[in-house]
């Protein structure tokens, strides 16, 4: 019948936008933040048995039609049809409502291309990472002087040489693992699968609101959890202050730094082999 197949096209195309593009290990990671951990995996494996079951219902019922002799049984016919199509629908309603969340979800996140390089900005709250960002990329994040701004990813792209270099911004991360907050499990996320390089970025200023002995200490510990991953400190806001540490200090207001950092930064990708080349020509900044 046309409704069960209306039905089951709509179905059928809420399950293909859930899932396209294909999950990465990001996306999935970045679910999992905001979703009971596999919630995409059984609201599908339910939708699609209800799918099957629907698909069954419209074959009995196309066959039983060639055998009505009234409109009496035509009438009854339908009106079973639709009882059970509701019966389905409602069962899997939850199911339903969750892939459209998803769906959601993604379509407010950037798109992070897999096996391009990245240049993940992070650090605690406030200490000038999109202020950063939007300097040295072409995307441009919300900037505001509060702590958590940025409620979720954002990505740029620059242009270093030939190389598409792709730069996320972050949420601030306060190194509290247990206590963390869904956009602390964000950043995290993409911290603990995403970077060719981590920018740790450290406020000495003293105006983001945290002790610069806490956020030298989540750069030790991420040393260590990350070991693979070169890192590298960046003291923002030299315009307002400095550590003395001798780091690199660049200045998002001034530009101050800027062009060195992003030397340091061509030079590190130079140096790794795996970083993928691609004509200027086939991307735009």
């Amino acid at each position: 019948m046309r409704s069960t197949a209306i039905i089951l096209r709509s179905i059928r195309g809420l399950g293909k936008s859930a899932t396209t593009p294909a999950l990465t290990e990001l996306d999935n990671r970045l679910l999992n933040t905001h979703f009971p951990e596999g919630s995409l995996e059984r609201s599908m494996r339910r939708v699609r048995t209800a799918e099957g079951r629907m698909r069954r219902l419209l074959q009995e019922e196309e066959q039983r039609l060639a055998t009505l002799s009234s409109e009496e049984e035509f009438g009854d016919l339908v009106r079973r049809t639709y009882g059970r199509l509701a019966s389905y629908l409602q069962e899997i309603d939850p199911d339903l409502e969750r892939l459209h969340e998803i769906i959601q979800f993604r379509r407010a996140r950037p798109e992070v291309l897999p096996g391009v390089p990245s240049v993940v900005v992070a650090g605690f709250p406030n200490v000038g990472k999109s202020s950063l960002v939007a300097r040295l990329s072409s995307a441009r994040p919300e900037v505001a002087p509060y702590a958590f701004t940025t409620r979720a990813i954002v990505v740029g792209h620059t242009d270093l040489g030939f190389d598409r270099l792709q730069v996320v911004d972050t949420p601030g991360v306060l190194g509290r693992a247990a206590r963390s907050n869904e956009a602390e499990q964000e950043a995290l996320a993409v911290v603990g699968t995403q970077p060719t390089i981590i920018l740790f970025v450290l406020d000495p200023s003293g105006t983001c609101g945290y002790p610069l002995a806490d956020q030298e200490s989540l750069l030790e510990r991420w040393k260590t959890e990350f070991p693979n991953t070169p890192i590298i400190p960046v003291e923002t806001k030299a315009d307002l202050g400095r550590s003395g540490s001798g780091r690199l200090a660049v200045s998002a207001v001034s530009g101050e730094g800027i062009d060195e950092l992003r030397r340091e930064v061509q030079q590190l990708l130079a140096t790794m082999p795996k970083a993928p080349v691609v004509a200027a020509e086939d991307y735009v900044v």
